[in-house]
């Protein structure tokens, strides 16, 4: 197959929602990447354009996300890039988006817990659920929201899956990690 394969690193711009579909449970979530470069006239760092990408991962990496991210942590995501062009009240949009086959927290600014998951059903836990530690609203980026309505497509494996679609699931109580000293 002829996918353009990419990894951005970049920021957690919105709240990571979470919806079955026919095809398997899928998470979406927008990350703000901005570019750094050192400018010589100034003599210091200088931040360049931020982009936006709209992030989609199905079946059980939709579910860990889900469990593991949230606004403002610094993420790697790995995935097919997708570039979509649609017509919306009368003027052309162009949304980018990256179907994630891995997706990851950026070590080099901060640490994290790894847990393997070992259930064979969906959980969210409950730092996800009413933001019970203070992501209540999540907030959207400034670049307008998390993009057009749900795609399929991908080798006939997924299914079209409208707005009305979205679908609450019931949340599991996980223990919280435990810190590591």
């Amino acid at each position: 197959m002829n996918d353009t394969l990419v990894t951005v690193v970049g920021n957690v711009a919105t709240k990571v929602e979470f919806r079955e579909s026919p095809s398997g449970g899928v998470a979406r979530f927008r990350i703000a990447a901005t570019p750094r470069r050192w400018d010589r006239e100034r003599g210091g760092w200088a931040d360049g354009r931020t982009s936006f990408y709209t992030v989609w991962a199905w079946r059980a990496l939709g579910v860990n996300v889900t469990s593991s991210v949230v606004v403002g942590e610094q993420l790697l995501v790995h995935g097919r890039l997708r570039v979509r062009e649609e017509q919306r009240d009368g003027q052309w949009r162009t949304s980018v988006d990256i179907e994630a086959v891995a997706v990851g927290h950026d070590l080099a600014r901060g640490t994290s817990a790894f847990r393997r998951v070992t259930r064979k059903t969906p959980f969210l836990t409950e730092r996800h659920e009413g933001g019970a530690q203070g992501q209540e609203g999540g907030g959207e980026a400034a670049s307008g929201g998390l993009g057009s309505p749900w795609e399929g497509g991908g080798g006939g494996a997924r299914e079209e899956v409208g707005e009305d679609a979205w679908a609450v699931t019931v949340p599991v109580s996980v223990p919280a990690p435990t810190a590591v000293l």
